[in-house]
């Protein structure tokens, strides 16, 4: 008798569980490699007793530690289950710690998001099947990972309470739910996803600037500007950005990559009142710019006073509701 197929949702949850190392906590050897997977699932009580494919009964090793274990009786049935709440708590133990800051949270998950993102940009984008299916755990994998770092860091993902648009943290419980559904769901024969990956996700944590509209907040920005290495300010463009030192490292901050700075402004807590929209700002420094006139900022942490034309221009923003305002 044929066995059955074993579903895709319990070969994908044991991939995510392994971390890619054979489950023997003796061995750890990897699992998904470039020049061939050596991935093997083995039955904890034989599959010929009770023909029991869940995820509870499988287990994965590498080759010699299948054969150790099915033909030649190194491990006993107990040792490897014990095995499984090993992995488990290896997992959460390196995963699910409390980071004292969103700069350590970086280091943590960039690395993970960007082994993610090449993936799926040169196989699944890039249309090549067989690569995608063979690169496919490691995303799991991964995803494991930034699902724990996340869950217990939520803490330090920009949120505002008195705020009706969304936030960072909603874009990071969206990835949080695509990550449920990428592990538990996801087939070939699928065609809709209820929890598709958010984009923002990428701008968040400074991988990829996503241009989708100016912060509105000039005096979060001022404010922002002195509590870091800022080296350069530049408005008056069409995609105005500041250059600073972040993590021993320049980096240009686009000021429309709205997830990226919002989160700066959170993690150095400074939103203020605003009292002048920056994309209003912005406006005229560009009528300035595309007229060829030339202006300098007062002072760097002050972007609503220029020198222009010999003159000292201060913008006020306000609202002219009638004639009595005056």
């Amino acid at each position: 008798m044929s066995r059955k197929k074993l579903e895709k949702d319990v070969e994908r949850n044991l991939y995510a569980e392994s971390m890619g190392r054979c489950m023997n906590p003796n061995c750890r050897a990897v699992l998904f490699r470039e020049n061939g997977d050596v991935i093997e699932k083995a039955h904890i009580d034989p599959y010929c007793k009770n023909a029991d494919n869940t995820f509870e009964n499988l287990v994965v090793l590498c080759p010699t530690c299948h054969t150790d274990f099915d033909k030649n009786n190194a491990f006993s049935p107990e040792e490897v289950l014990e095995w499984k709440k090993i992995r488990k708590k290896e997992l959460e133990s390196f995963f699910s710690k409390k980071m004292n800051t969103f700069e350590e949270l970086c280091e943590k998950i960039v690395p993970l998001l960007s082994e993610n993102k090449s993936i799926f940009d040169e196989y699944y984008i890039g249309n090549k099947k067989n690569l995608w299916d063979k690169f496919e755990p490691t995303i799991l994998v991964n995803n494991r990972k930034i699902k724990l770092l996340l869950e217990n860091n939520l803490n330090l993902i920009q949120t505002r309470r008195d705020s009706d648009f969304e936030t960072n943290l909603d874009y990071v419980k969206q990835l949080l739910l695509h990550i449920d559904e990428f592990e538990k769901t996801r087939v070939d024969e699928e065609k809709i996803r209820s929890a598709t990956f958010p984009d923002k996700i990428y701008s968040i944590f400074g991988i990829e600037p996503l241009h989708c509209g100016i912060v509105p907040m000039t005096e979060a920005l001022e404010n922002l500007i002195l509590k870091i290495d800022c080296r350069e300010v530049v408005l008056g463009v069409t995609n105005p950005y500041i250059v600073a030192i972040l993590n021993n490292q320049q980096e240009r901050i686009f000021l429309d990559d709205r997830p990226r700075v919002m989160q700066l402004f959170f993690n150095y807590n400074c939103f203020k009142k605003i009292g002048m929209r920056l994309e209003s700002l912005n406006f005229a420094l560009k009528y300035l710019n595309d007229h060829g006139v030339r202006f300098s900022f007062c002072k760097k942490n002050n972007l609503r006073e220029i020198n222009c034309l010999g003159y000292h221009i201060i913008f006020v923003y306000e609202y002219c509701l009638s004639r009595n305002f005056f």
